[in-house]
């Protein structure tokens, strides 16, 4: 349903300038979500604004430049890296005669993509609905106000009406069958922790080389690779870590500045797993110059799920790419706060290892060597 035609879409890429810095940054990764979905990127219409304009959020003089990009590379496709309402994005697809796109949209899009198992295609197929909803209702609210009229009299009402059921009774199902999936978990976080297993979650921006990781520390064989929400279904494997025993290692999906809060929604019963766990390993790419704003955004997003205040090792990721080494950063009480390694060459995975073992061992009380 989701797969994309083999010579993929020609797309026009906008990003405006509203004072907020990292300009750069943020089309750079622009660029990757779109590449990621499927498309080509066959041109970028950037501009400043003090503030987005009402109607078409880039201005009618912007919106023309658009038009004009859009004819000339014949795009198929207008993609903001910017949050629309559903009224600018109807009022651009008429202006600009194609289909418009916004950052949330194409977000939903590529995890729909990327889903693999059966509970999470279910949870994208929830916040994409949820998405649409807002869009269903808003989108159609001056018509309602007409109660009727030319055009909006008997099957335009009624479809708008069964439109409406159709989708709620949908949405009321996935999360019906997404809670009993949340039950099944929960009966096993309970074994573990009757069996006194540590659970660790791999944390992190979008390509900071979690599953690199997973896979480094597990040999687990997951999924991996140089784009943007590889990984969408959360992967626990069983780690035997010397001197502590076993501990549970779960990897699970990446998180990205502005991430939309259907999806966040959606994906709250999986997330949920991160703020049971007992420790985060949060994994950062250390070669990113963009490394301290993609930090917050993944503490602004353990901060919705209630995960902030979980215990967390920082692990600086890819020092392959950069002049630091491995090592390991302890704070005043001698507690292990960072680790420097490089999951792809493997180089101070031990480390991590011995900061595990440290971890586990004071979770179940057996001492362990310093790491």
């Amino acid at each position: 349903m989701f797969e994309r035609p083999a010579s993929g879409e020609n797309a026009v890429l906008v990003q405006l300038d509203f004072g907020e810095g990292d300009y750069s940054e943020r089309l750079s990764e622009f660029s990757l979500l779109v590449g990621s979905a499927g498309a080509r990127a066959l041109a970028v219409v950037s501009g400043r604004r003090a503030r987005p304009d009402p109607a078409l959020f880039a201005g009618k003089g912007k919106v023309a430049e658009i038009g004009e990009t859009v004819r000339l590379h014949d795009a198929d496709v207008v993609v903001f890296n910017h949050e629309l309402s559903p009224g600018q994005q109807r009022n651009l697809e008429r202006a600009l005669e194609c289909r418009v796109v916004d950052r949330s949209s194409l977000i939903l899009d590529i995890f729909a993509l990327r889903a693999k198992s059966h509970e999470g295609k279910l949870q994208v197929e929830l916040a994409q609905l949820q998405h649409l909803a807002t869009r269903l209702v808003r989108g159609w609210t001056h018509l309602e106000r007409q109660k009727g009229g030319i055009g909006l009299r008997g099957p335009g009402e009624k479809q708008l009406e069964t439109d409406r059921r159709l989708l709620g009774k949908r949405v009321a199902l996935l999360k019906d069958r997404l809670k009993q999936m949340e039950r099944q978990r929960k009966v096993q976080r309970r074994a573990r922790a009757r069996g006194e297993v540590l659970a660790i979650s791999l944390v992190g921006y979008t390509n900071a080389g979690k599953s690199t990781l997973f896979n480094a520390l597990t040999k687990a064989g997951a999924y991996a690779a140089d784009k943007l929400f590889a990984t969408l279904d959360t992967t626990s494997r069983r780690l035997y870590v010397e001197g502590a025993g076993a501990i549970v290692l779960s990897d699970t999906v990446g998180f990205i500045r502005d991430l939309p809060h259907a999806l966040v929604s959606a994906f709250e019963a999986t997330l949920e797993e991160t703020a049971q766990a007992d420790l985060l390993l949060h994994v950062v790419d250390s070669a990113s110059p963009d490394r301290d704003q993609q930090i917050d955004s993944v503490a602004s997003v353990l901060r919705e799920i209630g995960a902030l205040e979980v215990q967390q090792i920082l692990v600086w990721n890819k020092v392959d790419m950069t002049a630091a080494s491995p090592g390991v950063e302890r704070d005043d009480c001698g507690n292990i706060i960072s680790v420097r390694l490089s999951a792809r060459t493997g180089a101070g995975v031990s480390l991590l290892r011995g900061a595990l073992a440290e971890t586990a061992s004071r979770h179940v009380g057996v001492p362990a060597a310093a790491a």
